[in-house]
């Protein structure tokens, strides 16, 4: 997910194309899913992020699904749309940019708990403590109470086969990176010092 033009972040360029740690997130997310057991991985932008569509068709070489920049939850659903809806789909939002390959495969391994144990219909939602967040000097701006618990979303989930036919489970890491979602500028210095 890639189409956000990142106003709360007021850089000069595009939110996926801000460089963290020389790179641009949203290259540092693809590789993270390049090196992962994720066999396909298309970028899904919007007409809010023009320089950032280009630079993952061209740059990065990855296919895209074109959506209406209404939100992510609405282009979430183009995109969904567009792929139907046979198999499970893993979603990562590109303001994640420590996300590396071995945090994507542990996710991947959450859902499935090993061969044949996973319900593929159910979706799963990756949650962080908001207070790891707090705790590294990190922007809360969403967060849930889940099991007593406040927990902020990481923007790495795992969209069932079928929506909403299984229902939704919960998986809370204590991962840094999965943490670290860079909204405003105080996220980018914390994610530059994490680097």
């Amino acid at each position: 997910m890639c189409g956000g033009p990142g106003s709360r972040l007021d850089a000069r360029v595009e939110k996926p194309l801000l460089p963290v740690g020389g790179r641009p997130m949203v290259d540092r997310v693809a590789d993270a899913l390049a090196g992962s057991r994720i066999e396909t991985t298309l970028a899904v932008v919007s007409p809010h992020a023009p320089e950032t569509a280009e630079h993952v068709r061209g740059d990065l070489g990855l296919p895209a699904i074109e959506t209406p920049g209404d939100g992510y939850v609405e282009d979430l659903g183009t995109a969904l749309g567009e792929l139907g809806g046979d198999a499970p789909v893993l979603t990562v939002v590109a303001d994640l940019p420590l996300l590396e390959d071995e945090v994507v495969d542990d996710v991947l391994d959450v859902y499935f708990g090993g061969p044949g144990e996973s319900d593929a219909t159910a979706s799963l939602a990756v949650y962080v403590p908001a207070a790891l967040k707090r705790q590294l000097g990190l922007s809360v701006d969403e967060s849930r109470t889940k099991r007593g618990r406040e927990l902020a979303p990481t923007g790495l989930n795992v969209v069932g086969a079928v929506a909403d036919s299984g229902g939704e489970r919960v998986h809370v890491s204590h991962d840094a990176r999965l943490a670290i979602n860079v909204n405003r500028p105080n996220d980018a210095e914390a994610a530059e010092a994490l680097l």
